[in-house]
């Protein structure tokens, strides 16, 4: 007939697109949700405060007492400030199955909110949270 080129289309194959399972959690830049990307943060960091406001400033006391704390072992922590993506707002509850804000991870472990972080700390028992996250 014609000698024109065939053209070939290449299609992928079902299943060979990396999961978020596979690779991790993601941001929702990377194609991730609120969760995932919650999730991620979490898990890339050794403390992380999802908070009102920064620690420089806070949006309620709560969270100031929450950053105070936490600052007041001289370690690095990352903060998140809820007040400025409502899916992490919303996320943050429904990923903890807590219900107020702040929020305090450590070594991808939820520890709770700004009582409970204060009791721990009043109690001596946070010092050795914090200090076994770095120690990895």
């Amino acid at each position: 007939m014609s000698d024109e080129k065939k053209k070939s289309i290449s299609l992928p194959i079902t299943g060979t697109e990396p999961s978020a399972s596979s690779d991790g959690p993601k941001t929702r830049a990377d194609g991730g949700d609120a969760l995932s990307e919650i999730e991620k943060v979490v898990n890339d960091h050794e403390i992380v405060i999802y908070m009102k406001g920064i620690p420089q400033q806070p949006m309620c006391g709560f969270s100031a007492r929450a950053a105070a704390i936490l600052a007041s072992y001289g370690k690095p922590f990352q903060a998140v400030d809820v007040l400025q993506d409502p899916a992490i707002r919303q996320g943050i509850k429904e990923f903890s199955n807590w219900p107020t804000i702040p929020q305090v991870y450590i070594d991808g472990e939820f520890v709770g909110g700004s009582d409970i972080l204060m009791e721990m700390h009043e109690n001596n028992e946070l010092a050795p949270l914090i200090d076994e996250a770095f120690a990895g």
